[in-house]
Formats: C-alpha cells, sequence, structure tokens
C-alpha cells in the first residue's frame, strides 16, 4: 500500500460487521426495500432542489464562461505557440537535465489530461447542468464545453512534447494506457449531484495546477525551460478553472448553506479519488500505485498538499465562522473544519514511517523503473 493510500485509507470510517439471525431476515429484508425506496424518494429531493439552486445564479455562470475562460481560436494560446515544430534550439539538449523519475510523473500527468471525455461525460451526469442535445444554450452547457475545450489544449501539447522525445519515451505503451483509462473510466462518487460534483472540481482543480507547477519547478531546475513554459501555461489554466469552481460552491453556500456543507461532508469522507486511478498498460496492475510513489518521492503531490488544499478550501469557504446551519449540518462543519490539520498529522505520521521503513530498493534504481513503467525506454 503506498504511503498516499495509506494516508487516505486512515481517513475512511470503521465499519462494524454484524450477524443477522434466520428468523429476522425476512423482515430485514422487507425494511431493508422500504429503507431503499424512501432513500431514493430522498435522493430525487434532494436532486431537484441542487438544480434548482445551481441554476439560480445564471449570471455568474454566464460571468465564469465570458470572463474566466479565454477567448477561443486565434485569441487564445494553442499548443503549436509553445511547442512549434521543428522544436526549439537546444531543445533535445534541454531533455538531458530531466530525470527517468520527473518523465514518468509528465507521463502520469499527460494521461490524466488525454482522459478528457470521461471527464466532460462527467460533467453532463450533474442534474442541471446537462447539456441535452451537445449544442445547448444554457449557461451550465456552454461552460462545460468551453471548459472542455481549454483542458483539450493540455493532453494535446503534453503529448506532442512527449512525442519529440521518444527515443525515451515508448509511444505506444503511453497511448495504449490513455486507452485503458478511457475505457475503464472514472466514478467520483458525485453521483449526478451538482453540489457535490462542483465539491470534487474544486478541490482537483486545485490539485491539477499543483502537480503542473511543480513538475515545471522541477524542470526549470534541470534546465529544461520548454517544458517549464508549457506547465506554467498549463496551471495557469487549471487555476482560473480552480476558481471558478469555487466561485460556483460560494453561490450555493450563500444560498443553502446546510445542503451545502452536508454534500461536503459526504465528499471529504469518501475522500478524494483521483482521476487516474483505473491507470492500466496492460501489463503493471499496480500502475497507479508505482506512480503515486514517484510524484510523492520527488514532490509534485503528496499527502500534505491534499491537506493544505483541504485547509484552503476550508478558509475561502469561511467554514470556521458559517453560522445558522441546521439539521446535522453543523456537525459537519466541526468535521470540515478539523480535517486539514488532521490530514496534516496522518500525512506526518505516513511519512516518518516511510522514512523509518525505507528499503535499499528506490524509485531511483533504473531496473526498478523500466520494470513498472513500459512507458520508459
Amino acid at each position: 500500500m503506498t504511503p498516499l493510500f495509506l494516508f487516505l485509507f486512515l481517513l475512511l470510517p470503521l465499519s462494524f460487521a454484524f450477524r443477522i439471525s434466520p428468523l429476522s431476515r425476512p423482515l430485514f429484508a422487507l425494511q431493508s426495500t422500504i429503507s431503499r425506496s424512501s432513500d431514493s424518494d430522498q435522493k430525487i429531493r434532494t436532486l431537484q432542489k441542487h438544480s434548482e439552486i445551481i441554476n439560480s445564479f445564471p449570471t455568474v455562470v454566464e460571468s465564469a464562461v465570458n470572463e474566466v475562460l479565454l477567448e477561443t481560436g486565434e485569441k487564445s494560446w494553442q499548443p503549436v505557440d509553445l511547442l512549434p515544430y521543428p522544436p526549439p534550439e537546444g531543445f533535445e539538449e534541454q531533455m538531458e537535465g530531466i530525470s527517468d523519475e520527473l518523465l514518468i510523473v509528465l507521463i502520469g500527468d499527460m494521461i490524466t489530461e488525454e482522459a478528457l471525455p470521461t471527464y466532460q461525460t462527467l460533467l453532463n451526469t450533474f442534474v442541471g447542468c446537462e447539456d441535452t442535445n451537445g449544442s445547448t444554450q444554457t449557461p451550465w452547457a456552454k461552460w462545460s464545453r468551453g471548459w472542455t475545450s481549454e483542458e483539450n489544449r493540455h493532453g494535446d501539447l503534453l503529448n506532442r512534447f512527449l512525442y519529440l522525445n521518444s527515443d525515451r519515451v515508448d509511444m505506444r505503451s503511453v497511448e495504449c494506457t490513455v486507452q485503458h483509462l478511457m475505457t475503464s473510466g472514472f466514478n467520483p462518487g458525485a453521483e449526478q449531484d451538482p453540489y457535490k460534483g462542483f465539491i470534487y472540481t474544486s478541490f482537483q482543480e486545485r490539485a491539477t495546477k499543483i502537480s503542473h507547477g511543480n513538475v515545471g519547478k522541477l524542470a526549470s531546475k534541470a534546465g529544461a525551460e520548454t517544458l517549464a513554459r508549457i506547465c506554467a501555461y498549463i496551471a495557469g489554466d487549471e487555476a482560473r478553472h480552480e476558481k471558478a469552481y469555487q466561485s460556483f460552491c460560494t453561490e450555493i453556500l450563500d444560498r443553502d448553506p446546510s445542503g451545502f456543507i452536508t454534500s461536503m461532508g459526504e465528499v471529504m469522507r469518501a475522500g478524494i479519488s483521483m482521476p487516474a486511478e483505473q491507470m492500466y498498460d496492460g501489463v503493471n496492475l499496480n500502475l497507479y500505485s508505482d506512480f503515486s510513489n514517484v510524484a510523492q518521492d520527488i514532490g509534485v503531490y503528496t499527502a500534505f498538499d491534499y491537506s493544505e488544499i483541504a485547509r484552503h478550501l476550508v478558509k475561502i469557504w469561511e467554514l470556521e465562522t458559517l453560522e445558522g446551519l441546521e439539521g446535522g449540518a453543523e456537525e459537519e462543519r466541526e468535521f470540515l473544519c478539523k480535517l486539514p490539520e488532521r490530514y496534516r498529522k496522518l500525512a506526518e505520521r505516513s511519512a516518518k514511517k516511510k522514512e523509518k521503513h525505507q528499503t535499499n530498493v528506490s524509485h531511483t534504481d533504473a531496473k526498478v523503473l523500466r520494470q513498472q513503467f513500459k512507458w520508459i525506454k
């Protein structure tokens, strides 16, 4: 179990098994059926309310479309602007300073970006946000398509960068991994709920920004300025998208604080799933686990980042001073406010445990890396 997986595992609530006697089973089954029916009705009512809430601030969404998203076409940056052909002078020499570990993380980030069709599909499952015919002119549909058009550049650009480095990258293995990931799909646990969906994207966009930003910093230290510039542009997009999703959540919080806090509690208790968790190259069944380990080892994305993102969301949504919550929402608010510190302590514990049990085999061993990752030559 990787440190990050162990960290997330420790966050899950404990469950207790119980045994049902034979005599109680028929009654229990009936009660379960009634409970499921009741739960289903409640879910429908909740989704209807959430749909109404997110469609009560169309001007905010329109503003995001017009002001957060960049102009398309000629007025927007395109991959060829950052990586023309032939590549800039000294391009090959720049790659000499890129370690295998950094290259592996870059490939994993590209694969994650290339699975974009899955993410747009998920956006269209959020009740009230649907693009019903592919060109719907509602604010949410326009946001979904605009966001997708910007994100699409990221995978294209990173793919081209790696293709130009095919002497070190097995592009067929990489492309097979992309196809496997899109075929496997991804479930962030939103359950069609736009509240949960936007809470998730608020977290994930920031995580992606951090990851690309850190890859860029490491590339710059290695003298790979072309890659550093590419990562800076992608991280800039993620930062704008992050702010948009967080602003949507702010609007929801203003209109339905108890509902929002309840949804956020459910999302954070379940844990934030990473989009590439189903990553598979046709060979390594532990590919994502190995990739996650390397990303942590070189400091691209760690459990400490997870903790800090949670802290950031608590701060920007001012959860510590939020009042007037109904039902169990106040309890959830208290849970959420304590969560970042709990995450930090778990991250520290995991880091110390890893350091204590460090083996002689490390991810810097070229032979081990090539056994784990067929992406690199």
